[in-house]
């Protein structure tokens, strides 16, 4: 199955090319690695001549050879010895197959991070956009789907906003310990390197930019990369969580947001009224793969004595899968934000459709202000309330006609305590707060 219909530039990056040349990118360092600590002579090693066949290495070529030696890797390494006689006989000289394949991995996960991480700056700059446009709209905040009291849209964004800012903070701290290669040999001890592995393996990560893993065994441990795809599965999840939000305040009766329609865009094949919140619906739907795919990430931990086979084949589709489609997420959040519309006016209109229960607890908070016992207060305010639920009568007015309730509060006590915009809290300095980086 293509992951074409989901493809960003991030798609290039898992390429089969690019795995090629990023494989011997890793065996060229290991040769300067040998030539450095003087293994290898100067004078017999043409780096030139390598480069070039690197960058000349012909994908339908390597494939050839691997049919005929039914290995991926030495294909890639016999394909660089065709093009470059005179240095590849001292490729991959004392490496085995993953000293080369997952020090790549983590140099394509290096890149990779990187745009993950642009485009989760601009998620940042456009939920503080956002987050500040809208710190004063008002609308309705909702528990366990019911209404609770007011909040504002400006909250909703600045939320977001730490959500997202904490994937990118994840990211950063975890990459010292995810962007690491190996160059330790069979099971992990460098015996085939002329006893100078330590050297050579520092010498290699030095040149590709990486760190090294302090100890091995054939491959990188698991649960390195397994923490890789856990951010990125934190990031759909938090995806996800924006586009649940953005689905239920478009819904019909709810009507706050839309996620806009470009102009001849289509949204029921039968139904030409229809505009469905498509991409918020997409994210969900790629949230839940990227989810699953965690669990894959996981079971390849727990590899057999110094390592078996069993995380190799998943492995080609689980890091492409992940990254690919957490970077694509990424950016249907993004265009979702660009153009997203916010109706205030229907805002203000659901805030009253309890006629005014919203603000029991304020009641509640000012009769216990004003001496009433804290419980006693609660339990007036629930009764009125319940009443309120049945008889669809204004809660105000309720509250006004009840006996106990007059004793503290007034009619002008009441007009302010149903003045949505002075229960805000501290919504302002939370939101400036959020924000700050």
């Amino acid at each position: 199955m293509s992951l074409d219909r989901y493809s960003t530039e991030m798609s290039s990056l898992f390429s089969e090319e690019y795995k090629y040349k990023t494989w011997a990118e890793v065996e060229i360092a290991l040769l300067k690695a040998y030539v450095r600590l003087g293994i290898f002579k100067e004078d017999d090693v043409d780096f030139q001549e390598l480069e070039k066949a690197k960058e000349e290495l012909d994908p339908a070529r390597v494939k050839e050879i691997e049919k005929e030696i039914n290995h991926d890797l030495m294909a890639v390494v016999k394909a660089l010895n065709e093009k470059a006689p005179k240095s590849g006989k001292y490729l991959h000289v004392g490496a085995t197959s993953y000293d080369i394949e997952d020090t790549a991995t983590a140099l394509i996960f290096k890149k990779a991070f990187e745009l993950i991480l642009k485009e989760l700056d601009n998620t940042l700059s456009l939920l503080k956009e956002k987050a500040k446009k809208f710190e004063n709209v008002i609308c309705i905040g909702r528990t366990h789907g019911q209404h609770a009291i007011p909040t504002t849209y400006g909250m909703k964004f600045a939320l977001y906003y730490q959500d997202f800012m904490r994937c990118k903070q994840r990211i950063i701290h975890a990459k010292e310990r995810i962007l690491v290669g190996k160059m330790s040999g069979a099971v992990g001890t460098m015996a085939g390197f002329f006893g100078k592995g330590i050297e050579i393996e520092q010498e290699v990560m030095k040149e590709l930019g990486l760190n090294y893993a302090k100890i091995s065994t054939q491959v990188v441990q698991r649960d390195v990369h397994a923490e890789a795809v856990f951010l990125l599965t934190l990031i759909s999840c938090n995806a996800e969580k924006f586009a649940k939000e953005i689905r239920n305040l478009q819904r019909t009766e709810i009507g706050e947001v839309l996620e806009m329609f470009e102009e001849k865009q289509v949204g029921s094949s039968t139904m030409p009224h229809k505009r469905n919140p498509h991409k918020a619906e997409r994210i969900c739907s790629l949230a839940k793969l990227i989810r699953a795919n965690m669990s894959i990430a996981l079971e390849n931990i727990a590899l057999e004595h110094e390592r078996d086979l069993t995380n190799s084949a998943n492995e080609r589709f689980l890091f492409a899968q992940q990254f690919i489609l957490t970077h694509y997420v990424l950016k249907e959040v993004n265009k979702i934000l660009k153009n997203m519309k916010i109706y205030e006016q229907k805002g203000l209109e659901n805030l009253w459709l309890t006629k005014g229960l919203i603000f029991a607890e304020r009641v509640m908070l000012e009769l216990t202000k004003r001496g009433m016992n804290r419980q006693e207060a609660h339990e007036v305010v629930r009764k009125i309330a319940q009443n309120c639920y049945e008889s669809k009568a204004e809660f105000k007015k309720l509250l006004s006609e009840n006996a106990i309730v007059s004793k503290y509060l007034n009619n002008k006590d009441l007009e302010q305590i149903f003045d949505a915009y002075n229960y805000l809290g501290n919504h302002k300095e939370i939101i400036k707060r959020a924000l700050e980086d």
